[in-house]
């Protein structure tokens, strides 16, 4: 139950800190702001966020568990690269679906401290995926250096996904997100 709660509130900061963010941009917001904004002070703020850039990555993070529960329903003959594409189609859905996805992700592009903390993430849910991924291998009967190429395939398949979002970014979201996934992923099977 507590730990109910305490996803409630940090759902509840992260959605304050998103707005104000986005309204004053993320390096003119202030932590004392945050808080104002959620009715607490800045020491208890740091109870639920260990950093700035944790209100806005932390459900990133939680979403990488998405991502591998996607990847585990994929079918079991389909080869890891493709099965990674479309488990991120979790993420796809995510930004096109959410009405402030395109300024969040413009956000996290543009934002040097963000663009850190993404890198953070990416490391998140390379432990998360990797798994899946060297499973994939094992059953495809390539069991040589499964765990390398496990990593590989997941660093890459993120890589591609930020590469799309930046340049989702950059277009002002006239181009589908997940169209220039796949384009990012073709470029590289290629």
């Amino acid at each position: 139950m507590r730990d109910v709660a305490r996803r409630a509130v940090r759902a509840e900061i992260a959605a304050k800190a998103m707005q104000l963010f986005l309204a004053q941009g993320f390096e003119a917001t202030t932590v004392k702001q945050v808080a104002a904004a959620v009715g607490m002070s800045g020491r208890s703020l740091f109870r639920y966020f260990d950093t700035k850039e944790d209100m806005v990555i932390g459900g990133l993070v939680e979403l990488g568990h998405d991502v591998a529960a996607a990847l585990e329903l994929r079918p079991a003959d389909e080869d890891p690269w493709t099965a990674l594409r479309h488990a991120l189609e979790v993420c796809v859905d995510s930004l096109e679906e959410d009405e402030l996805g395109l300024r969040r992700a413009k956000m996290l592009a543009t934002t040097a401290s963000l663009r850190t903390a993404m890198l953070d993430k990416h490391l998140r849910w390379q432990q998360i995926l990797v798994p899946h991924v060297e499973k994939r291998l094992r059953d495809s009967g390539q069991p040589q250096a499964e765990a390398l190429a496990a990593r590989a395939l997941v660093s890459a398949a993120l890589s591609c996904l930020d590469v799309a979002a930046v340049a989702w970014t950059e277009a002002e979201g006239a181009r589908p997100l997940t169209n220039l996934v796949d384009q990012a992923f073709a470029a590289v099977r290629s």
